[in-house]
């Protein structure tokens, strides 16, 4: 048996995230198993990196899937192309050694927010961005990212909880950038809960127009509560660039 990586980039747009789900067959992980099943004519299980919410995109995601035997994998990689919606896409396959887990084995993700602050939203960047016009103070989100630094509890910035050993993760660095309208918040760290990101996101957005101050979000970080953080970003504008291991 052989175990091998998957890199996959997808359009979230139209599924309802990663995990596999018994009432829909949209889900990115169902359709790649359903494309392996295709073209070994066997059953296989593909374990994620984590489980991007539905709408989400990826540039990165990392899966993990055990084969009887060695293949080769760019033959693997175009034969399942081949057989994907033209939204998903394998960009690479590579033989692990055995004991590689998509998801125990990662040492840290990547993602990126994209926001557009245009007074009238970007028709094109619609499915990929979140439009929120308005006079953003780069200087006091910048600051605001710089208290998330760092390895904390993050309970406040998580709607789930019952499925966390624990809360305390370590974000090592948050970026904003602005390109024209446009407007990239990354974020780098060992891992990240449900919803995290977009909570994080929200609460950034709402220190850059004034809704909140520094202070208040060090506080979160010491006893908040969900209720406390900043809104839910939409899924729209998240897509998970790169799992490193």
């Amino acid at each position: 048996m052989r175990t091998y990586k998957l890199t996959v980039a997808y359009d979230g747009s139209r599924y309802q995230g990663w995990q596999r789900q018994p009432d829909t067959k949209m889900t990115i992980q169902g359709i790649l198993e359903q494309a392996v099943l295709e073209e070994k004519g066997f059953p296989v299980k593909i374990d994620g990196s984590g489980r991007t919410d539905g709408g989400v995109h990826a540039k990165g995601q990392a899966a993990s899937l055990v084969l009887p035997g060695k293949i080769d994998e760019e033959e693997f990689r175009n034969a399942l192309n081949a057989r994907l919606p033209d939204d998903i896409r394998i960009m690479q396959v590579q033989l692990m050694k055995n004991g590689f887990h998509a998801r125990y084995s990662a040492k840290g993700k990547k993602y990126v927010y994209t926001v557009d602050t245009g007074e009238k939203g970007d028709v094109f960047q619609r499915k990929y961005a979140y439009h929120f016009p308005g006079n953003l103070n780069l200087q006091v989100m910048r600051d605001a990212a710089d208290i998330l630094e760092g390895r904390h509890d993050f309970c406040a910035f998580t709607d789930r909880k019952t499925d966390e050993m624990t809360t305390i993760r370590t974000i090592h660095r948050i970026e904003i950038v602005r390109q024209g309208n446009l407007l990239y918040i990354e974020y780098d760290g060992d891992g990240f809960m449900y919803h995290m990101v977009r909570i994080l996101t929200g609460t950034i957005l709402e220190a850059g127009s004034g809704r909140r101050k520094s202070g208040e979000i060090r506080r979160l970080l010491y006893n908040g509560e969900r209720t406390d953080a900043g809104f839910l970003a939409p899924a729209c504008g998240l897509m998970l660039k790169e799992v490193y291991y």
